[in-house]
């Protein structure tokens, strides 16, 4: 029954419209790319990629599908400042060379990416129709939206709540709106959404670490957990774990797709270079 079930979720993955990330090992990984209709979380400790990822996938968007990409625009919803427009500008150009003919002869990449910065979640609950609005008014145009990256939802979550249990049963209401309002939005318009998370210390008899298929996550050296626990795990559909380990000057890094009920557990090394993200083949 268990198998069967898989292979039925296998079978509706295969179907769904995917965006590649823009890196064919990766997307590979993915069993295509990031799928449409859900929630896909990317969690990792700072410096670990998480941004880098997300730039790459609103650009790669703008690509034909022939190419992985969903001909659309994208919504970058940021909560931490100051947003890296440098580097954005620096992939779009790449991006440009590398697809010299696969964008629109007329179009800027950055023309085609929305940004928007909010500073707490009850903003980002009142956000929410004011996006939809978005949604349909580029719905009509040449490349409507069709991903939405939130960078980082844990940064909302950071100070403000308490562990008392008022606080607690406040920012458990307030992830469901959040990730309620954005499923939704996703099944409607047919959307990517991808959200980014940080990691926390593991400590024992934490279950949230849990959620997904390693039994336990390690980056830099350290046994981690994703941030705002077992409550906003139960709201996302997929989680990739970005990791890294330095040994001297040497940076290793790994994506590693360690929840998704479609998918078996896989893992690639990347790199980080001034073009982009890139995975690297097993040798």
């Amino acid at each position: 029954m268990k198998r069967e079930a898989q292979n039925l979720l296998q079978k509706v993955d295969e179907k769904s419209e995917k965006c590649t990330v823009g890196c064919p090992i990766l997307d590979r990984n993915l069993n295509g790319g990031i799928p449409t209709k859900s929630i896909t979380e990317v969690v990792g400790e700072s410096g670990s990629g998480k941004t880098q990822i997300c730039l790459q996938l609103v650009l790669s968007a703008q690509l034909p599908p022939s190419h992985g990409g969903l001909n659309g625009s994208s919504l970058y919803i940021y909560t931490e400042y100051p947003f890296p427009i440098r580097r954005l500008k620096q992939l779009s150009l790449s991006l440009l060379s590398s697809h010299p003919n696969h964008l629109l002869s007329s179009s800027d990449p950055l023309s085609r990416i929305i940004l928007r910065g909010i500073s707490s979640a009850e903003n980002f609950v009142e956000l929410l129709p004011d996006i939809e609005l978005c949604l349909r008014y580029w719905k009509s145009r040449l490349l409507p939206i069709r991903v939405i990256v939130v960078d980082s939802i844990a940064a909302l979550f950071r100070s403000e709540f308490g562990n008392c249990c008022f606080d607690l049963k406040r920012r458990s209401s307030l992830f469901f709106k959040i990730s309620g309002g954005l499923k939704s939005l996703a099944e409607r318009f047919g959307l990517v959404v991808v959200v980014t998370n940080q990691v926390v210390d593991f400590i024992e008899g934490n279950e949230s670490v849990r959620i997904g298929n390693f039994s336990e996550l390690c980056s830099s050296g350290r046994r981690v957990c994703p941030a705002l626990g077992i409550s906003w795990a139960n709201c996302v559909n997929s989680r990739i774990f970005l990791s890294k380990d330095q040994t001297g000057i040497k940076i290793t890094r790994f994506s590693s797709l360690v929840f998704a009920p479609h998918l078996p557990l896989s893992s690639s090394q990347f790199v980080i270079t001034e073009k982009g993200l890139f995975g690297v083949e097993n040798v």
